[in-house]
């Protein structure tokens, strides 16, 4: 463990690296600015950017970028070498404050909703002390926001740094309502567990939807997939466990608290998970593991597939963001304690996240919205579409207990008995868990299980983080200007429970039954993208980023434009791939296996009349009636297609996409599928998903 904890943060200009290389004032300078988020000085950032550069060329590095998340959901990064000219051709290594602080790259080529345009280039990114930078490829890598000339946010970034700020604000106010005079903050920590498959390299670009889409886009089941329930938590494979192996050292050298490591459902497929840490951080960590998992991967022969959905009939891949907030003392906001029911700040909490998940569970619903998961949701491996909160018998009865104010007696903790006596007894949870619930409590910590696994966490947080702040805003509204607190805190717990238990579902969330039970309750079910972002634009959803600083409306109005761009065109690309390999390669390569089917069964016939030529006469007849329909399914396709491309509004373009593209790519697969199964393996055009899912051995 000695080498894991040398090589743990090695890569990090951390905490330990500052008190070492910065002046004790300075030091206490930036810290102020990290703690309190107090301005940092210019002379200040002078001598940081300073030692910064001299750490970084200490390891090796030769070039600066602000990294930062644009719209387009993956990172960013424009390198600039530290060499400066001087007189007589010779070069010094320089970093100065101002470039530390800010950058300016081109504003209007990433996604902008139209806060940009063309001839309106400039953007600013500008540094987040408190996340740490870090060296990636010999570059230093500084953690920023995006903004435009304007302020405007064209990041993911900003915005979560917004809605965490929101959320220290109005916690504080209830905290110092309770006495908590020794707190200075409350910052929200998540954990984002990551799904992710890993398919043999020399088989997976063989396949044009891979490469162009990051999922198949035809293929048949293969005759074992999932079924038995082998693949998870089995043995991990040796190449498996070699890639994990190297990016834990990767992540690890770049501060990623890298801890579980495991065998998913389906074959080929995988998951990491870390230990917390405050949001914003995990969401630059998240988007690091991403990256090094794809890198890793090509290392050794295989690529990383983060798609929701890339394989049709086994388990997708999601990224359950495990969130929670608490204060600066070490005080976990949600941890229930002995007796939760007697634990009025806890109960408060509680009921500001069940609030805030009732009231804006179409913002919850719109943050996960994706092409890619609007596949995966409702499936045997990730939540439904309809968002509720799993809270577990014990605290549904507490809930239960005070909206009807009843005595609620206690669950005492009972040992689990396996009827093994060398096995040591353990306490018993006092709830189990849900694996159909998109919102469940886990102890101290909601699960969102709904977010995808390619998603970057911000949006989900965003939207968590501002929608528990607006709950805690009320709440402190209310109780600030209270002449009985304590009366006035039991009211406002039994009336929010009251009026937010219809969120509340501990049942199977795959139960048909479900859907009609939530109908009656009036919760919503946004079955796919163009149904839910809609619900950005509401009013009380603008009203909501607005009051809390977190969006402006034309950053909404932006944020809108993007997302039913984005679908569309997500769609167009795995549309005219499947055209393309329908016609180049599918139809090709079957009427070629039909020929010889054809070929074969007329000599059959010339050798001798009563050879059975039924395989062959059957099977090319068959095959050849599927050409014909698929080939009207790619003209078909081909006309949807361009019907889409000709509808302006964004809203019903991306309708048009999900109403008539879709159905009509689903034709065509149906067919082509068809073909595959009575095609000779040799003859089809591409790997077959057995060879995909089984080729890491």
């Amino acid at each position: 463990m000695s080498a894991v904890s040398t090589l743990f943060g090695s890569m990090v200009f951390n905490d330990a690296v500052m008190q070492e290389r910065l002046p004790k004032e300075t030091y206490r300078q930036l810290q102020a600015t990290i703690r309190d988020g107090k301005r940092l000085d210019y002379s200040v950032a002078n001598v940081v950017a300073n030692a910064m550069k001299d750490w970084a060329i200490s390891k090796g590095a030769t070039h600066f970028t602000h990294w930062f998340q644009p719209m387009t959901g993956v990172t960013a990064e424009k390198h600039d070498s530290f060499l400066s000219p001087t007189q007589g051709g010779a070069v010094i290594t320089e970093f100065s404050g101002k470039e530390l602080v800010r950058g300016e790259p081109d504003a209007s080529s990433f996604p902008s909703g139209g806060l940009r345009a063309t001839f309106e280039a400039r953007g600013y990114t500008a540094w987040d002390p408190t996340s740490y930078a870090f060296i990636k490829d010999g570059v230093l890598c500084i953690p920023t926001a995006f903004c435009s000339y304007g302020g405007e946010a064209l990041d993911k970034k900003t915005p979560l740094l917004r809605s965490m700020e929101a959320v220290n604000r109005q916690a504080m106010r209830v905290l110092k309502l309770f006495g908590n005079s020794g707190v200075s903050s409350v910052r929200t920590t998540v954990g984002p567990e990551q799904e992710y498959f890993l398919i043999d390299e020399s088989v997976c670009y063989q396949r044009k939807d891979l490469l162009y889409t990051g999922r198949t886009l035809f293929g048949t089941k293969p005759p074992k997939g999932q079924e038995l329930d082998d693949h998870y938590f089995g043995a991990i494979k040796g190449r498996v466990a070699d890639f994990m192996k190297e990016l834990n050292q990767e992540l690890w050298k770049l501060g990623v608290y890298a801890k579980t490591e495991h065998n998913e459902v389906a074959p080929a497929q995988h998951e990491m998970a870390p230990v917390f840490t405050i949001t914003n951080i995990a969401a630059d960590h998240n988007q690091l593991a991403m990256e090094m998992m794809r890198k890793v991967a090509r290392r050794h022969g295989m690529v990383c597939l983060l798609h929701e959905k890339p394989f049709a009939g086994v388990n997708g891949s999601g990224k359950h963001i495990n969130w929670s907030m608490g204060t600066d003392t070490g005080v976990n906001l949600l941890e229930p304690g002995e007796t939760p029911y007697e634990n009025a700040q806890f109960l408060l909490f509680l009921c500001a996240v069940l609030q805030a998940v009732d009231d804006y569970q179409d913002l919850l619903r719109v943050s996960v919205a994706s092409p890619g998961n609007d596949h995966r949701l409702g499936a045997n491996e990730a939540p439904p579409a309809i968002i509720s909160v799993f809270l577990g018998d014990e605290l549904t009865e507490i809930l239960r207990a005070l909206d009807q104010e009843t005595d609620y007696a206690g669950r005492p903790k009972e040992l689990m008995k396996i009827g093994v006596h060398t096995i040591p007894k353990f306490p018993r949870d006092t709830t189990d868990r849900n694996r159909t619930s998109p919102f469940a409590f886990t102890g101290n910590k909601f699960e969102f299980r709904m977010p995808g696994s390619s998603a970057s966490i911000s949006g989900p947080c965003t939207v968590i983080n501002t929608a528990v702040a607006e709950s805690l805003r009320l709440y402190a509204d209310q109780l600030e200007g209270a002449g009985d607190f304590q009366a006035t805190l039991h009211d406002l717990i039994r009336q929010v429970i009251h009026d937010h238990k219809r969120i509340i579902f501990n049942g199977n969330g795959y139960d048909d039954a479900w859907i009609a039970e939530a109908e009656s309750r009036g919760l919503l079910n946004l079955r796919s993208l163009p149904d839910c972002t809609p619900c950005m634009l509401a009013e009380k959803n603008v009203a909501l980023y607005e009051t809390h600083k977190v969006f402006t409306r034309a950053e909404q109005e932006a944020r809108y434009d993007i997302r039913l761009e984005k679908y569309s065109k997500v769609l167009h690309i795995e549309a005219i791939t499947m055209v393309d390999m329908a016609r180049k390669d599918i139809l090709p390569a079957v009427s070629t296996f039909t020929q010889t089917l054809v070929t074969t069964a007329q000599a059959k016939k010339t050798l001798s009349d009563s050879l059975d030529r039924s395989y062959e006469e059957n099977t090319a007849a068959r095959l050849s009636a599927l050409c014909g329909q698929a080939l009207g399914a790619v003209e078909a396709l081909e006309s949807r297609v361009a019907e889409a491309e000709e509808l302006e509004d964004a809203l019903t373009q991306a309708q048009y996409y999900r109403d008539s593209v879709i159905p009509a790519m689903d034709e065509l697969r149906a067919c082509a599928d068809q073909m595959e199964t009575y095609t000779d393996g040799a003859s089809w055009p591409f790997p077959s998903y057995g060879a995909l899912l089984f080729s890491v051995r």
